[in-house]
């Protein structure tokens, strides 16, 4: 069927949703917006689905959440009944229909007489992963849109070892989703009934402090932080999750100075204090910059609304405040847990960090300084968590620390997805060891640079949104593939990376395999060691181009960045 096909259908189901009805009545006379939300399903790929709020097969609404339900109900009718009574753990952030989202999944496998563990209010992403493994589920399922605008929401699976479903099952899910193509004819339970039925279980404050009993084992050095309890944070969730927890974990290792951003602790499905409920833009550290003034706070702190990326800004001795990149409170990150090992004589023979390929490389030399491993893997933190699957199942390496460029961290794999309140508790350990030496966390990131060399990234988005976004994206990446450049900028490409197709080709002629599995991303590696990658993004309509670069120098690193950031988007 066409666009006009579906929107019908739509406009005569006689049972719709009152709401949606209302507001595709407001559409009437709107065609590119009713064409874009009915040409064609919402994409559901390894990470789940993420669009915008509406009436429509390519929005977010009961009927489409439902859809999705029912492919991984589904899925667990085809296991054996042990995994299937397992059951699901599921979890909402603060945004708009998230609540009723998680209530009609739970309905949906209900339905199929599939136990519900129900999140008795909103709860950050990483408690959701949490749920999956303390609990002993089968699955997992956040409804999320993470750090996306208020028009947004998002339905994530999530797989046994409590990390975002692999993609053999997410691949199977998907096919069920696609077969459920009546959203209309999916059954739904009575919630009462699943009460009744002992299918629905709701959970809340046990699993937290089951979380928050995990959390202390973040912490390295429990004296250092005795001794400066006293530090002074300012924290913000950004109106979202990290609320219920962070202030908690925080009071419970010793850090008892943490003033909350009184505005952005409002459980706000709008955001309306930011623009974009994004830690990476500097915008939101706005009225955390306010209060730290006022108290002169140490460190600012932000998390996204579903509290698994984490932004933060050190004051200055002026009294300004630096914000940090997601690369470079990475690289504090490690830089401490690695050093704080080996004066603890606790660093593993067989350590192991693991980063995506877009990720600074500053890390990789920071890992080898002290003889632990760097494995790279392919953006998305489920591969993080499949590396840490491996590494238990194994016993090959010992696990130390995962992240990703976009805000994302994991310190102890007691969680399996990013985990902005682990990452927040080890930062606040890492400005008291600072602290110690008369310095911030920004000394110490200079101090790394001045040890390591100067490592410079940044990420060029650039959207290609509506119904033909997807082709132009297409087009553009496979444009790069037909006439790949033997330089950059002036500078010669010695290997070009091709993920999707497994192949390294080098300049001299020679190829290898990447051994990762295939994705549609190009990475060109420079011969002054900048790398640049090129992928569409998983969740939104973008591609984002990522460029790496190295010095001796910070104006240098500043000035080679911006050449190659001038000179990526004249591609565009």
């Amino acid at each position: 069927m066409d666009w006009q096909d579906n929107y019908q259908v739509w406009a005569n189901y006689a049972n719709l949703d009152l709401a949606l009805k209302q507001q595709l009545d407001s559409l009437k006379d709107k065609q590119e917006e009713l064409k874009d939300a009915f040409y064609a399903p919402m994409e559901f790929g390894t990470a789940g689905m993420r669009g915008i709020l509406g009436p429509g097969i390519n929005r977010m609404n009961i009927y489409t959440v439902r859809q999705a339900a029912e492919g991984l109900a589904r899925f667990m009718d085809t296991l054996d009944d042990t995994k299937k009574q397992r059951g699901v753990a599921i979890s909402f952030d603060s945004r708009y229909n998230s609540q009723l989202f998680a209530a009609e999944s739970a309905r949906v496998l209900g339905h199929h007489q599939i136990p519900v563990y129900l999140f008795d209010s909103l709860r950050p992403t990483p408690e959701l992963s949490f749920a999956v493994r303390y609990l002993h589920t089968y699955a997992g399922i956040m409804i999320t849109a993470s750090h996306n605008p208020a028009k947004y929401n998002g339905f994530k699976i999530y797989g046994p070892d409590g990390g975002q479903m692999p993609p053999q099952e997410s691949d199977q899910i998907t096919s069920y989703v696609r077969q459920a193509r009546d959203l209309f004819a999916i059954a739904v339970a009575d919630i009462h009934d699943l009460r009744q039925q002992q299918l629905l279980h709701l959970i809340g404050e046990d699993v937290d402090q089951a979380y928050l009993q995990e959390i202390k084992s973040v912490s390295i050095d429990q004296n250092l932080i005795d001794q400066y309890r006293d530090l002074k944070f300012v924290y913000t969730p950004l109106h979202g999750t990290g609320k219920m927890l962070a202030g908690r974990a925080f009071s419970q290792v010793g850090f008892t100075k943490m003033q909350l951003v009184q505005e952005q602790a409002i459980l706000d499905p709008e955001f309306a204090t930011v623009e974009f409920p994004n830690p990476e833009f500097s915008e939101t550290f706005n009225l955390a910059i306010r209060d730290g003034q006022k108290i002169s706070a140490d460190v600012l702190i932000a998390t996204d609304p579903d509290a698994d990326r984490l932004g933060a800004a050190v004051r200055q001795p002026d009294g300004q405040y630096q914000l940090m990149t997601g690369n470079q409170i990475a690289s504090v990150l490690l830089e401490y847990i690695l050093s704080a090992k080996k004066r603890t004589h606790t660093l593993p023979q067989n350590g192991a960090v693991v980063k995506s390929i877009v990720s600074t490389e500053l890390a990789t030399k920071i890992a080898q300084a002290y003889g632990v491993e760097m494995i790279n893997v392919l953006t998305g933190f489920k591969f993080i968590a499949e590396q840490i699957q491996q590494f238990q199942e194994t016993g090959n390496h010992e696990f130390l620390f995962g992240f990703e460029e976009s805000y994302g961290y994991l310190v102890q794999p007691f969680v399996r997805d990013k985990d902005a309140i682990q990452a927040s508790v080890l930062l606040a350990e890492v400005a008291a060891y600072y602290k110690s030496q008369n310095k911030t966390l920004y000394d110490g990131l200079q101090d790394i640079y001045q040890r390591y060399g100067y490592y410079k990234e940044k990420t060029i988005s650039k959207t290609f949104a509506g119904v033909d976004g997807i082709a132009k994206m297409d087009k553009l990446m496979n444009r790069f593939r037909q006439n790949e450049p033997t330089e950059f900028n002036g500078t010669k490409i010695i290997s070009v990376q091709d993920f999707q197709s497994g192949l390294q080709k080098n300049a001299d002629g020679t190829t290898k395999a990447l051994g990762l599995p295939s994705a549609n991303v190009l990475k060109f590696i420079l011969a002054d060691e900048t790398w640049i990658a090129v992928r569409p993004s998983g969740t939104e309509p973008k591609i984002k181009n990522y460029v790496g670069v190295t010095a001796n120098t910070e104006a240098e690193a500043n000035d080679n960045l911006a050449a190659y950031v001038e000179a990526i988007d004249s591609w565009y």
